[in-house]
C-alpha cells in the first residue's frame, strides 16, 4: 500500500493552526476555513494580529543571539509553521552559514512548502521531519535527524508558539523536558506561549463565552507565567527572563513596541547546565 504523500493529506476544510497564522502574518498559504477562523478570533481579540508578528520577531531575534552569543550551530524547530521571512535557518545561517536545522511539523502543508522553500546555505543543512510534539521520541529517533544533527553536541531546541496547542492530557511540560534530556549540557531551549495575562478580563471572558457556545473552536490552552516558567525547570535563563516577546532584547525604543494586552505571549530562552 502507498503511503499518502503530504501534499495528498492537505484538508481544506479543517482549520489549521499553520495556516491560521500564516494568514495572521499576511500570509497567501491558507484556505477560507483558516481566514474565517482567523477573523473569529481577531474580531474578539483584535491584539492576535499583532501577536503573531511580535512572536515571529521573537524567533528572528532568539536565534540569531543563539548563534552569535551562544555560539549554537544547531537548532530543532518543532512546529515549523508555513515558511515566512526571517525562518530559523535564515537567521541561524545569517551569522554561521554552516548551521545545521532540523524542522518538524505535523501539517502536511507545511511540509510539502518547506521542502520546495527552506534551501540551507552550502555550508550548513536541513532536514524536514513529519512528526509532533506529543512524540518526542519518534522526533529523536528519525534517521533525518539523526544525519542532519549531532546529539554530542549542543542543539538549541526551538519551540516558537507550539506547546500552546497542547492540552495538560498531552503532557507538555513532559514533553519538552523529554526532548531536553536527549540533548547535552551547553544545549538552549527557546520557547513562546501564548497567555491571557496581559489581556483585559471583559475580552477574556468574551473569548470565554465565544469557545463554550461552540461559536469558535478553542485549539490553543493559556497559561500563566508560573506554568509557563516550569517549561525552564533547571535551566539558566538568558537576560532578560521570561518576558513577553516584545521585552526580550527588543530592537526598538519602548514607545514603539505594542501594548502587552496586543502581545499577550510570553518568550524565553535559556541554557541547559
Amino acid at each position: 500500500m502507498t503511503t499518502p504523500s503530504p501534499s495528498d493529506r492537505i484538508d481544506t476544510s479543517v482549520v489549521h493552526p499553520a495556516r491560521r497564522y500564516n494568514y495572521w502574518l499576511g500570509g497567501k498559504d491558507n484556505f477560507a476555513v483558516d481566514r474565517e477562523s482567523g477573523d473569529q478570533i481577531a474580531a474578539v481579540y483584535p491584539g492576535v494580529r499583532t501577536l503573531a508578528r511580535e512572536n515571529r520577531a521573537f524567533l528572528g531575534r532568539a536565534v540569531r543571539f543563539l548563534a552569535q552569543e551562544a555560539g549554537v550551530r544547531q537548532f530543532l524547530d518543532i512546529g515549523t509553521g508555513i515558511p515566512s521571512a526571517d525562518n530559523t535557518h535564515e537567521a541561524a545561517q545569517s551569522v554561521a552559514p554552516e548551521a545545521r536545522v532540523v524542522y518538524v511539523d505535523n501539517d502536511p502543508m507545511v511540509l510539502v512548502h518547506a521542502r520546495a522553500l527552506l534551501t540551507s546555505d552550502p555550508s550548513g543543512a536541513t532536514a524536514y521531519l513529519d512528526a509532533d510534539l506529543r512524540d518526542p521520541e519518534k522526533i529523536l529517533a528519525d534517521p533525518q535527524l539523526q544525519a542532519t544533527l549531532d546529539l554530542s553536541q549542543p542543539v538549541a531546541l526551538v519551540l516558537i508558539a507550539v506547546t500552546h496547542f497542547l492540552t495538560d492530557d498531552d503532557r507538555p511540560h513532559e514533553q519538552v523536558a523529554r526532548l531536553l534530556d536527549a540533548l547535552p549540557s551547553g544545549s538552549w531551549l527557546a520557547l513562546t506561549h501564548f497567555t491571557t495575562d496581559h489581556i483585559p478580563v471583559e475580552i477574556v471572558r468574551r473569548m470565554e463565552a465565544e469557545f463554550a457556545a461552540g461559536r469558535m473552536k478553542q485549539d490553543a490552552v493559556p497559561r500563566d507565567r508560573a506554568e509557563f516558567a516550569r517549561f525552564f525547570t533547571g535551566l539558566e535563563l538568558a537576560e532578560p527572563g521570561i518576558v513577553p516577546v516584545t521585552e526580550w532584547r527588543p530592537q526598538v525604543s519602548p514607545e514603539q513596541r505594542p501594548p502587552l494586552a496586543d502581545a499577550s505571549i510570553y518568550g524565553a530562552v535559556a541554557r541547559k547546565p
